[in-house]
C-alpha cells in the first residue's frame, strides 16, 4: 500500500513541478504515467486474481485495499491529465492517451464510496459461485448441488425429464439472483453516481461510448439485430418443434415462446445440448466430438496446447512461461473459486492468466480457444501505452478466440488433429455440423442482445427495483421467444443468476463480437486461399492470415475500431453479411422444414407467467 501511496504523490508531485501545460511535457508525463500505471495495476489485478481463485474473507479485503489504491491513483492521475490543453494536441496518438486516462469510470468515486461499491460487487460475485441447489427430485441423499459442473450437466443432459429441469432452473435463480437485489440496487446507484461524475448521463451512456459512435450506436446495434432475426426465428420455430415431440405432456405457450428450462443450458443462451433432437439427418453422425476427446484421453492441459499450437501455425506469439506455470485451468477441489471462465493482463507484458474450471467436452474446447483469443490480443498489444492495452471495441477482444474457434470447428480441422474420424463429408453431414454451430452461435445472437437492453434502461431510470425482474422477462420474451417454466415475481430478481450482472460486465460485447468474428472469419479466409463454402474454411498454418489478424491485435484500441476494423477486413462497417453467407445453406433447409407449420412469438410474456 505504501509503494502505491508515493506512486499516486510522485505523478501529483511531479505535475505540480514540470507540468506547464506544452504538448513536450505532456509526452514527457505520460511516459512516468506508463511506467508507474504498470507497477499499480499488477498489484490490484495480481489481489483480484488471488480473490477470485480463493473465496476467503482476507483476500476479499486485500483485493478491495489493492483495487481501492489503484482507484486513487487513476484519481491523480485524471488530474493531473487535465491540466494539458489534450484536446487541441498536434499529436492525434498522444491526445487519444490523454483521452483516456481522464475517463476513469468508477474510480473517480470518493474512497468510501469506492470500497463500498467495490464490497458489493465482491459479495455478489461470491453468492454466485458459491450457491447451490438441494432436494433434487428422486434424490434423498441430501446431496446439495453446484452449478460447476452439476446444474450445468444437468440442464444440458438430453434425458432429465422436465420436473428435475424445472428443480434445477428455478432453484440456481432461488439460490444466487434472489439474494442479491438490494445490493445491485446500490451498486447501480453508485455505477451511475460515477457516470454523473465523469460528465455522462448515466452508466449506460458510459458504457455505450466505449464504442465511439456516439448516440448512434443503439440505433446500429438494433439495425444488425433486425438483419438477423429471420434467420433466428426460423431456427427457433423447427426447436421449438422438435421439443414438443420431446414433451408432448409439457406446457408450451400458445403464444410462441419457449419455455426456458428446455434449452440445454441455464440460461438459454445456447442450445447445443439439443443437438441429437434437432440434427437434420439423424442417422449421419454429428460433430460434436466430446466422445472422442474422452476417448482419447483428453485433458484440459492438451486442451491448452492445441489452442497454442493454433496461434502458433499463424506465426502468431506463444503462449509465454509464465501463463502455464500460474493459469487455473481445473476447478480446485480444496477451495470455493469463481468458476466462470476468463482471461486476465496483469499490465507488467509477462504476465497473463486464464482462468477456468474445464471439463473435457467440445463446449470446453471451443471455450478454451475463445479464452486463449483473449491472452493472444493481450501478448500482441503488450508493447502498447497501457491505455491502449484494450480490444478496439470491446467486442473486438470477444470475436478474436471464436474466430479461431470457427475454422477449429470445421471438420477439416477436426479430421485433421484426430477428434473426427467418423465425420461424413457429403450435403447431409454438411447440413448436421451447420445446425451444430448454429445452436451456439445464432441462438446466442438475441441473448447477447437483451442483456444491456434490459441494463441500460435500468441505468436511465426507465424501471426501479421494484420491477427488476418483470423488466428482465420483458426483454427475454420479446428478443429471446423464451418464457419462464414457473411464476416469476418482482420478488425473484433472474438477472443476478446470469454471472455477468452481479460481475458488472457489459454484455452488448458479445452480440458485436457475434458479428465480428464472421467478418474476421471471412477476410482470414480469404487470405488463406480457402475456396468453397465459407463454412468449410480452416486457415491453420496460414501465415497470410496469422499477418493480417497480429496486425490488427498490435494496434490495440490506439486507432477508433472503424480504422482497426479496415485492417483486418478492408471495411469500416460491422456487417452480418458473413454470417449469413455460412449459414445459407441451413436456412434454405429450415425454411423448407418450417413451410406450413408456425413461425415466431409475441413480443410480451405468456399470460400468467409474471406478477407484477
Amino acid at each position: 500500500m505504501l509503494q502505491v501511496c508515493l506512486v499516486v504523490l510522485c505523478l501529483v508531485a511531479w505535475d505540480v513541478v514540470q507540468a506547464q501545460g506544452t504538448e513536450e511535457e505532456a509526452a514527457q508525463w505520460v511516459y512516468l504515467y506508463n511506467q508507474q500505471a504498470e507497477i499499480v495495476y499488477y498489484k490490484s489485478i495480481e489481489a483480484d486474481w488471488d480473490y477470485n481463485t480463493n473465496l476467503t474473507d482476507h483476500n476479499m479485503d486485500v483485493s478491495l485495499e489493492e483495487s481501492a489504491a489503484s482507484a486513487a491513483f487513476d484519481r491523480a492521475s485524471a488530474l493531473t491529465a487535465r491540466t494539458y490543453d489534450w484536446q487541441n494536441f498536434e499529436d492525434p496518438v498522444l491526445s487519444r492517451q490523454f483521452s483516456k486516462i481522464v475517463d476513469i469510470g468508477p474510480a473517480i468515486l470518493e474512497d468510501d464510496d469506492y470500497r463500498q461499491m467495490k464490497t458489493l460487487n465482491n459479495e455478489m460475485k461470491r453468492i454466485y459461485s458459491t450457491a447451490t441447489v438441494c432436494n433434487k427430485p428422486g434424490d434423498t441423499s441430501g446431496r446439495c448441488y453446484p452449478l460447476e459442473p452439476d446444474l450445468t450437466a444437468i440442464i444440458a443432459n438430453p434425458t432429465t425429464d422436465w420436473e428435475t429441469l424445472t428443480w434445477a432452473w428455478k432453484g440456481w435463480r432461488d439460490n444466487s439472483g434472489k439474494l442479491m437485489p438490494d445490493m445491485y440496487k446500490q451498486f447501480a446507484d453508485y455505477l451511475n453516481q460515477a457516470a454523473v461524475m465523469n460528465d455522462y448521463a448515466d452508466n449506460g451512456e458510459y458504457w455505450r461510448s466505449w464504442y465511439e459512435s456516439g448516440d448512434m450506436f443503439p440505433e446500429i446495434c438494433e439495425a444488425l439485430w433486425l438483419e438477423l432475426k429471420p434467420l433466428y426465428v426460423e431456427l427457433h420455430a423447427y426447436v421449438l418443434r422438435k421439443l414438443k415431440e420431446k414433451f408432448p405432456a409439457g406446457e408450451f405457450p400458445a403464444e410462441g415462446h419457449i419455455p426456458a428450462h428446455l434449452l440445454g443450458n441455464m440460461w438459454a443462451q445456447s442450445w447445443k445440448s439439443l443437438e441429437s433432437l434437432v440434427r437434420p439427418y439423424p442417422s449421419v453422425p454429428g460433430l460434436d466430438v466430446t466422445d472422442e476427446m474422452i476417448r482419447q484421453n483428453y485433458t484440459a492441459l492438451r486442451m491448452f496446447e492445441l489452442s497454442d499450437d493454433f496461434f502458433k501455425s499463424l506465426g502468431l506469439i506463444a503462449m509465454p512461461q509464465p501463463f502455464w506455470d500460474k493459469s487455473m485451468i481445473v476447478k480446485p477441489t480444496d477451495r470455493d473459486v469463481v468458476c466462470h471462465a476468463s482471461a486476465w493482463d496483469f499490465y507488467n507484458r509477462h504476465d497473463f492468466r486464464i482462468k477456468q474450471c474445464t471439463e473435457i467436452n467440445m463446449g470446453w474446447l471451443i471455450t478454451t480457444h475463445h479464452e486463449m483469443g483473449h491472452v493472444e490480443y493481450y501478448l500482441e498489444y503488450q508493447d502498447q501505452p497501457v491505455k491502449f492495452r484494450r480490444g478496439a471495441n470491446p467486442g473486438f477482444h470477444e470475436a478474436i478466440g471464436d474466430t479461431l474457434a470457427l475454422s477449429v470447428a470445421t471438420p477439416e480441422h477436426l479430421m485433421l488433429i484426430g477428434l473426427a474420424p467418423d465425420f461424413v463429408d457429403n450435403a447431409e453431414g454438411d447440413l448436421n455440423f451447420l445446425m451444430n454451430q448454429a445452436l451456439s452461435k445464432i441462438a446466442f445472437i438475441p441473448f447477447g442482445y437483451l442483456i444491456d437492453q434490459w441494463r441500460w434502461d435500468l441505468f436511465a431510470g426507465k424501471f426501479g427495483q421494484s420491477e427488476y425482474n418483470s423488466k428482465w422477462w420483458d426483454v427475454r420474451c420479446r428478443y429471446q421467444g423464451v418464457s419462464p417454466p414457473v411464476v416469476r415475481t418482482n420478488s425473484d430478481f433472474d438477472p443476478g443468476a446470469k454471472f455477468h450482472v452481479p460481475a458488472n460486465t457489459p454484455y452488448i460485447r458479445y452480440f458485436v463480437s457475434h458479428i465480428l468474428q464472421f467478418q474476421f472469419y471471412k477476410s482470414l479466409c480469404e487470405s488463406a486461399g480457402h475456396t468453397g463454402p465459407l463454412h468449410r474454411c480452416d486457415f491453420y498454418n496460414s501465415l497470410e492470415a496469422g499477418q493480417k489478424l497480429g496486425d490488427m491485435l498490435a494496434v490495440g484500441s490506439s486507432i477508433p475500431w472503424p480504422d482497426a476494423l479496415e485492417l483486418i477486413s478492408g471495411t469500416r462497417e460491422m456487417s452480418v453479411q458473413p454470417l449469413l453467407e455460412y449459414f445459407r445453406p441451413l436456412r434454405v433447409w429450415l425454411e423448407e422444414q418450417n413451410e406450413g407449420h408456425p413461425k415466431g412469438w409475441t413480443d410480451e410474456c405468456p399470460p400468467g407467467t409474471i406478477v407484477h
